[in-house]
């Protein structure tokens, strides 16, 4: 019988680190959770919880709007 390969848990950074804040300025860490084409990622990607998944996403669109972050790849 075979053991099935489970994948590990990912631990949220801003769970672990109280000190780091989600800024909408900050577009280095923002791109972290962006995929190659532009895309939000979810929650089972980013392993965040999800109260910092909505922090995250309403970054991310408030960043867009201000043009620092693209609304798609180019």
């Amino acid at each position: 019988m075979q053991r099935r390969f489970r994948p590990r848990k990912k631990i949220d950074p801003f769970q672990k680190d109280k000190t780091k804040v989600i800024d909408y300025k900050d577009v280095n860490m923002l791109k972290n959770y962006i995929s190659e084409r532009g895309k939000i990622l979810p929650r089972r990607v980013t392993g965040l919880n999800a109260k910092h998944q909505r922090q995250i996403t309403d970054a991310i669109k408030k960043a867009r709007q201000v043009a620092l972050l693209p609304y798609s790849a180019e």
